[in-house]
């Protein structure tokens, strides 16, 4: 299966799903492909009028499993070993939104 097959649900109702509606113009969630990596970040207002945007996870495909990482403060990224590898980005990005870790 392809990345952009595999990674369908999140393109579509998944995303606008995570922002309460009086939230939507302010916040929104942006998801970046590159190779066999799919970021997923946050942006929001920031101070004095401009936008802010911050990494929530990356999702890697290391086949045939994906991974989940986090970004620390120098802008590298760190596997999240809690998270068990899993061959199913749907199963994954399940994982991310149950714990709450990144959101909001």
């Amino acid at each position: 299966m392809s990345l952009s097959e595999e990674t369908e649900s999140f393109r579509g109702s998944y995303i606008a799903s995570k922002i309460p509606n009086h939230l939507k113009k302010e916040i929104q969630i942006l998801y970046r492909f590159r190779g066999n990596t799919v970021t997923l970040s946050q942006e929001r207002p920031g101070y004095m009028g401009g936008r802010f945007e911050y990494p929530i996870a990356q999702f890697r495909l290391e086949e045939p499993y994906w991974k989940v990482y986090w970004q620390d403060s120098k802008n590298k990224w760190h596997l999240i070993e809690d998270i068990k590898p899993d061959q199913s980005f749907e199963n994954q990005l399940d994982v991310v939104d149950k714990t709450d870790m990144f959101w909001f």
